[in-house]
């Protein structure tokens, strides 16, 4: 199994939940609203689900083995990781461009 494509379909600031995820698997699956969350450690992914008639949250999807979870998960990490670096780098770029039309 390969992951072939990871979207961050959503940034959020406020609350433990940071981003919203899809991803694709060997160009053939589309797995939507893997979210990202910060729990009290570290950042960890929780796959999608839904509330059962007993008001219990299931995953609709999710890995069968350990070693599938931590691979998605290192996965969509990584791509958060350096989404979050590039927006960085164009907001400062932004910023930079801006001070100098200010200073013009």
């Amino acid at each position: 199994m390969e992951i072939t494509d990871i979207k961050i379909r959503k940034i959020i600031t406020e609350g433990r939940l940071r981003a919203v995820v899809s991803i694709t698997v060997d160009h053939m699956l589309a797995v939507h609203d893997i979210k990202i969350v910060q729990g009290d450690e570290r950042l960890f992914i929780a796959m999608p689900s839904r509330k059962d008639e007993n008001g219990v949250f299931r995953d609709i999807v999710h890995p069968i083995l350990p070693e599938g979870r931590r691979m998605i998960e290192e996965s969509i990490l990584e791509a958060y990781q350096q989404h979050l670096a590039l927006s960085e780098v164009e907001a400062q770029e932004a910023a930079a461009a801006d001070a100098a039309k200010t200073g013009e």
